[in-house]
């Protein structure tokens, strides 16, 4: 009997990642974001007045890698840092009047391109793919933290060992 496990799809979910990205990349282009960025600041757009680090969590990024994103966002307008005004080390970003510009069309983009992606694909056969999808990430999730405990014990055993011999 046919068992789940013996469906490659890895391949497949990163083919259909690749084309996404590229299509949405083309079409954005004309913006001068990349999907990082943009990313970043449809994520701005939503929640105002996140701290770089909750931002770097909700987009599942490193916080320097979203640093970057964010300097680059600012250096172009998109994106402005506002001290926090219950801790002075700390900053909160907000999207510009220039980036509220560009959010509507790059939302168009984006629906069109799902719009296109989805073609002959039923409401209901998408909702179910959505499901199974995010049921694997889930367990895929759960590797994660369940692999964090023995990462860290690992850890600890190694610089007890350089410890010793020291």
């Amino acid at each position: 009997m046919p068992k789940t496990e013996d469906i490659s799809f890895g391949y497949l979910l990163n083919d259909i990642t690749l084309l996404f990205r590229k299509h949405f990349d083309r079409r954005a282009v004309k913006f001068g974001l990349t999907r990082a960025q943009w990313r970043a600041t449809k994520m701005l757009h939503h929640r105002e007045g996140l701290r770089q680090t909750e931002l770097a969590d909700f987009l599942e990024m490193e916080p320097i890698a979203v640093g970057r994103v964010i300097d680059r966002l600012q250096a172009a307008g998109f994106v402005e840092r506002r001290p926090d005004p219950k801790d002075r080390r700390a900053w909160r970003l907000y999207t510009t009047a220039q980036a509220s510009g560009v959010i509507d069309d790059m939302e168009h983009i984006a629906r069109e391109l799902r719009r296109e992606c989805t073609k002959g694909v039923s409401y209901e056969e998408m909702t179910q793919a959505m499901d199974v999808l995010t049921r694997l990430k889930e367990n895929l999730q759960a590797l994660d933290a369940a692999e964090a405990p023995a990462e860290r014990e690992g850890d600890a055993e190694l610089a007890s060992s350089l410890d010793e011999e020291s």
